[in-house]
């Protein structure tokens, strides 16, 4: 089976937000992690709407090891990402959203529903778990945020401060707020 060469897109972070940004948040998560999960929404429902305008939030992939099917999710979300970046974020936001019907025994056959009714190839998106350009990317992101000592996921890094796993929207945005005042 030949298969087609990752574009630039998921060569590059999914940035969601203002990409021209110099304030920026950096967040690396693991799609199966359910700290992540609740990030997800606190981004969706309350950091996107406030400072999306004004702020890049840049996505970082950090599969942990002891989640089984996290690294495949990346992979795939790198494959939407090619289609569309706004496919990819809708892709992290239903693996999220969803952890718990997500099982390794069926993961394959979540991805190729949730695929198929999104528009997109099942067969491509199954095809793409296998692009080793993907993997590398998806790897790239992780030996990065292990190089900066990140150990547990989500890991935020709003213009290089960190905030680890469990934080509240308020010291999240006294921090963005602050990055933004110092501009």
């Amino acid at each position: 089976m030949i298969l087609a060469t990752a574009t630039l897109a998921a060569q590059k972070p999914l940035v969601e937000g203002n990409p021209g940004s110099t304030v920026r948040v950096v967040v690396y998560e693991d799609l199966q992690c359910s700290d992540c999960a609740n990030f997800r929404v606190m981004l969706d429902q309350r950091l996107l709407p406030r400072f999306g305008s004004k702020v890049a939030f840049e996505h970082r992939d950090f599969p942990l090891p002891k989640h089984k099917w996290a690294r495949d999710a990346s992979i795939a979300a790198r494959y939407f990402a090619d289609m569309s970046p706004a496919l990819a974020v809708k892709w992290r936001q239903y693996a999220m959203a969803n952890q718990p019907d997500i099982q390794p025994e069926n993961f394959r056959d979540k991805l190729a529903a949730w695929a198929k009714q999104n528009g997109a190839d099942a067969e491509k998106a199954l095809a793409a778990l296998a692009n080793t350009e993907l993997g590398a990317a998806v790897d790239r992101d992780y030996r990065d945020g292990v190089a900066r000592g990140i150990a547990h996921t989500p890991t935020a890094l709003v213009n290089g401060e960190p905030f680890v796993e469990t934080f509240t929207y308020e010291e999240i945005s006294a921090a963005i707020e602050k990055a933004l005042d110092g501009k």
